[in-house]
C-alpha cells in the first residue's frame, strides 16, 4: 500500500519501536502496526508535561493509535493503551530492543506483515514470562526471516533432497541451505550438527549444542541479509550475557 492510499486511519493496534524529539515538543515515533506494517507518525506537542501522549507512547506497551495525513510523516491524533501487558526488564528489556531494532532495519514503511506482528506480540510475552531469552529471540529470527522471503531450510540435504541425518555434520551455505559434509570437500558456511538442524525445525532450543550453533547461524544469516546495516543492541547482548 502506498502511503498517500489512505489519508486515516482510526483504533490501529501498533507498537511502538522508537522515538526521537522534533522540534520543542513533539516527537517522531516509528509504529509496528498490524494491518500496514512499518508506519512513521509525529506527536505533536507530545513532550509537553500536561500532554496526554506523554505517558502512552512506550515500547512494548499494546496500542490503539489513530492518524491522518498522505505523506510518509503523518500525524498522529490519538493513542490509547489495548490492554495489559507484562513489562520487561533487565536483560529482558534488551531483548525487546534487539526485536525493536531488527523490525526497523528490516522492514520497509507501509509493507504489511500482520503474521509478523502476532509473532512479535507473542515474543513480547515469552520475553517477560520465560526465562529462556535465547531460544525466545530464535524463534522470533526465524520467523521474521520466512516473513521476509528469507525461510531456512532445516529438513533436507540442499545438495542431494535427503532428510537430515542427526548424526551427521552439514555445512548451511546462504541462500542454499544444509550441505552434508563428505571428505575433504570444503563449503563456504557455518558448521552444525544434523541434530541441531532437527531440533530448530521443531524449534527445541535445550541442548547446548543446538544453543550455541544456532546462534551462529542466526548471525551469520542476519547478518548476510542486513549487509552493511548495523546492530547495536546485539554487541550490548553479547556484552551482557552472549546470546
Amino acid at each position: 500500500m502506498s502511503a498517500g492510499a489512505k489519508t486515516r486511519r482510526d483504533a490501529q493496534p501498533a507498537f511502538v519501536l522508537h522515538s526521537y524529539p522534533f522540534r520543542e515538543t513533539s516527537l517522531i515515533i516509528e509504529t509496528f502496526t498490524r494491518d500496514l506494517g512499518r508506519v512513521a507518525l509525529v506527536a505533536r506537542g507530545a513532550r509537553r508535561p500536561k500532554s496526554a501522549l506523554r505517558g502512552v507512547l512506550l515500547a512494548f506497551q499494546p496500542l490503539l493509535l489513530s492518524w491522518a495525513g498522505k505523506a510518509e510523516l503523518r500525524t498522529l491524533h490519538k493513542a490509547e493503551w489495548h490492554g495489559s501487558y507484562a513489562p520487561l526488564r533487565g536483560l529482558s528489556l534488551i531483548c525487546g530492543f534487539y526485536l525493536n531494532e531488527l523490525l526497523l532495519r528490516f522492514l520497509a514503511r507501509d509493507d504489511p506483515h500482520e503474521r509478523l506482528f502476532s509473532v512479535y506480540r507473542e515474543t513480547l510475552d515469552a520475553l517477560a514470562h520465560d526465562g529462556d531469552h535465547g531460544a525466545t529471540l530464535r524463534r522470533f529470527e526465524k520467523n521474521l526471516l520466512r516473513e521476509l522471503g528469507y525461510g531456512l531450510m532445516l529438513d533436507r540435504d540442499a545438495e542431494t533432497g535427503a532428510p537430515i541425518a542427526a548424526e551427521a555434520r552439514y555445512t548451511y551455505v546462504v541462500e542454499r541451505g544444509p550441505v552434508a559434509q563428505r571428505g575433504d570437500a570444503a563449503q563456504n558456511g557455518v558448521e552444525l550438527s544434523g541434530q541441531t538442524l532437527i531440533d530448530m525445525q521443531s524449534d527445541n532450543y535445550t541442548t547446548a549444542a543446538t544453543q550455541q550453533q544456532s546462534k551462529v547461524l542466526m548471525r551469520a544469516l542476519i547478518n548476510h541479509y542486513l549487509g552493511e546495516k548495523t546492530l547495536h543492541t546485539r554487541q550490548l547482548l553479547r556484552d551482557l550475557q552472549a546470546l
